[in-house]
């Protein structure tokens, strides 16, 4: 009898067992290489490469240097994007080289990076779980699904390795959840032609480089054109520069260009002028930045050693100068002082560890700021970022780069930066919500204005997108901004004053020509006290700023001073009413 009962107890355990192990999870994989439009951030010339992850086109192997083009086959740099909501992300690649070398471990030089941004666009790094061999795995576990707004996933930021070439890769989720590549972001590029420093060594992952850490603060698109060893400013390198519509030049070649037997320091400042020269006939407008050598950590104690930075520091000193005189404009330097980088910087005496590059990209980070006027206060509506608070609704992103290709394909006379207030009443690109479409044909489309609205932005978001090249190459006669009342919950008012001035002059560096209107908060429900005494302040500032302060919201208030229900959808949202009431005011303050 026990014999029996311990063979059916052994059966269950069996048919348990094999049921268990039947239920593995199934994976989605996506490869890059299959997508229908380029994938692959930090490659300027997606399209003409001759391998997938490469950084340099095809046609570049006859010009450049052997050495120069091999290491283009090095993914340093290369970024992808995508959306998931997974709760387990994986990654599956070869590489075409040395897992590691003796200065910088295997997760530097063939390892991966992920982080994700949250829907206030702060972004986090993710532990994954990582294993080198044939083929390189990393399996992100445990990821937080929900978000504080919605069920509907965050968005990630791949780095790929630094040192070594990526042959194949595949990005794997579970069954059933959802993943969504992202296009390329259409804002310029910074582009950085440097040495083995800004190639990535000696950090300990892809995202720890400097130019990393760089594009992830500028939360800018970033080329990484840097050739451990071969960063020494020739010209066939330099011609492909030129080719890229870069934001700025960064290049940062001094530690590959100490003098020696074949190169005297006059010829190290006439490749720096040279290089200057071709890129300003070229791209006359784009400004350029030149890295001084950091230096080395034990440099002190040794004599000689530390001779090669100070001698190129001061050639590059001198050819600055000259450049200056000779009316070369938009040309900057940052100093080997402003790099700062100390005794513990480095991992070799030559190559920053994590620490150096952090310092390398801050210094970077700080003059950049001041070049291409973006500056980042304290405070959260001082400080630039995205959002992804309603993508039930729209995709914020998306809208954004929509505007970027609308405003070349058909330049604005106005534009509009708002919430979801102006977002959801009309206009291109089409919002899914259109509540006042015949009152913005009637008033607003005549005048050429265009809907920046966008639903759930605060001043910092608008301030982002501002620095991202929305009113980059128009000549606009307006800019009219409605913004603030998303700030309610988290801001005081003076914060909202203080991120409203900073809004105003990023706009009017921008557009010096246009004339800046600023509206008063909207009213809203239970609000309408704290909008009064705000709209006050925000009168007082307009003054003081020398713009036009505009108050069209009281058209929507009842004789009390409270909100007039019949206009609004929500008591926050005007109906279609409403947007009729509003149309003529807004019309009349832009004529």
């Amino acid at each position: 009898m026990k014999i029996k009962f311990y063979s059916y107890l052994l059966i269950i355990l069996c048919l348990g067992y094999s049921s268990f192990s039947q239920q593995k999870t199934a994976y989605t994989w996506w490869n890059p290489e299959n997508s229908d439009f380029p994938v692959i951030e930090g490659q300027a010339w997606a399209g003409e490469v001759e391998s997938f992850y490469d950084r340099l086109p095809k046609r570049a192997e006859k010009d450049v240097r052997k050495p120069v083009w091999g290491l283009s086959k090095h993914a340093a740099g290369l970024v992808i994007h995508f959306r998931s909501n997974a709760t387990e992300i994986k990654v599956r690649y070869g590489v075409g080289g040395n897992f590691a070398m003796d200065h910088m471990p295997a997760t530097g030089v063939s390892g991966l990076d992920l982080y994700a941004k949250d829907g206030d666009g702060q972004l986090h790094w993710l532990r994954g779980h990582r294993s080198f061999g044939d083929t390189v795995t990393y399996d992100f576990k445990n990821i937080l699904l929900k978000e504080s707004y919605h069920d509907l996933g965050r968005e990630y930021q791949l780095y790929l390795p630094l040192y070594n070439s990526v042959q194949w890769m595949e990005i794997g989720v579970e069954d059933g959840a959802v993943f969504e590549s992202s296009p390329l972001r259409q804002e310029k590029p910074i582009v950085v032609y440097g040495t083995s420093i800004a190639q990535g060594a000696c950090a300990s992952r892809p995202g720890m480089a400097w130019t990393s850490i760089l594009g992830r603060n500028m939360d800018r698109p970033l080329v990484n054109l840097g050739f451990s060893g071969n960063g020494r400013l020739e010209p066939e390198v330099i011609d492909l520069l030129a080719e890229i519509d870069a934001k700025i030049y960064v290049l940062d070649c001094l530690p590959n260009l100490g003098p020696n037997k074949d190169r005297s320091v006059e010829e190290v400042e006439k490749k720096i002028l040279a290089s200057v020269k071709t890129l300003k006939e070229k791209r006359p407008n784009t400004p350029i930045l030149l890295v001084e050598h950091s230096g080395y950590s034990e440099g002190s104690m040794n004599p000689e050693r530390n001779a090669i930075p100070t001698k190129l520091n001061a050639a590059l000193q001198k050819t600055f100068l000259q450049l200056k005189s000779d009316g070369i404009t938009g040309l900057y330097r940052v100093t080997r002082s402003e790099l700062n980088l100390g005794l513990d910087d480095y991992v070799d005496g030559t190559h920053p560890s994590d620490l150096g590059m952090q310092a390398h990209a801050e210094a970077c980070e700080k003059i950049l700021r001041k070049i291409l006027n973006e500056p980042m206060g304290a405070i959260s509506t001082t400080i630039p970022v995205t959002q992804r608070r309603e993508p039930d609704l729209y995709d914020w992103e998306k809208r954004h780069q929509e505007l970027l290709k609308m405003n070349k394909e058909n330049p604005p006379k106005v534009s509009f930066f708002a919430n979801s207030i102006i977002h959801y009443w009309a206009s291109e690109p089409k919002a899914p919500i259109a509540r006042g479409t015949n009152s913005w044909k009637k008033h607003l489309d005549p005048l050429k204005v265009q809907n920046h609205g966008f639903g759930w932005d605060r001043i910092e978001n608008v301030i982002w997108r501002v620095y991202h090249d929305e009113l980059d190459g128009l000549n606009l006669d307006h800019v009219m901004i409605a913004i603030g009342t998303n700030n309610f919950g988290l801001n005081s008012n003076e914060e909202i004053i203080i991120g409203l001035a900073s809004l105003i002059h990023a706009i009017a560096v921008r557009q010096p020509n246009a004339q800046i209107h600023i509206s008063g908060i909207y009213p809203r429900r239970k609000q309408e006290e704290r909008v009064v005494k705000l709209n006050l302040m925000i009168a007082q500032m307009a003054d003081l700023k020398n713009i036009n302060f505009t108050n069209p919201g009281t058209v929507l208030l009842d004789e009390n001073g409270t909100i007039d229900e019949s206009l609004f959808t929500d008591g926050l949202h005007p109906n279609k009413k409403g947007y009729e009431k509003l149309a003529p005011l807004i019309a009349g303050e832009l004529k």
